[in-house]
């Protein structure tokens, strides 16, 4: 039987172009650690559709 893996690729998605409701989502793909990081984290990264820096959320 395998072990889980403590660390886990999670996608990272733009705040704000979700709520905005237009065409194209900035999604990046990073990785965290499990035991120490168990709530969702949410970064600065660089929005290409706002050609700015926005929050971004972890999704499921």
């Amino acid at each position: 039987m395998a072990k889980a893996q403590v660390r886990v690729q999670v996608i990272m998605e733009c705040t704000s172009c979700r709520d905005s409701g237009l065409p194209g989502v900035s999604r990046y793909v990073t990785t965290k650690n499990r035991r120490t990081t168990t709530e969702r984290i949410e970064l600065n990264k660089y929005c290409k559709y706002e050609r700015k820096h926005t929050p971004h959320k972890e999704i499921k």
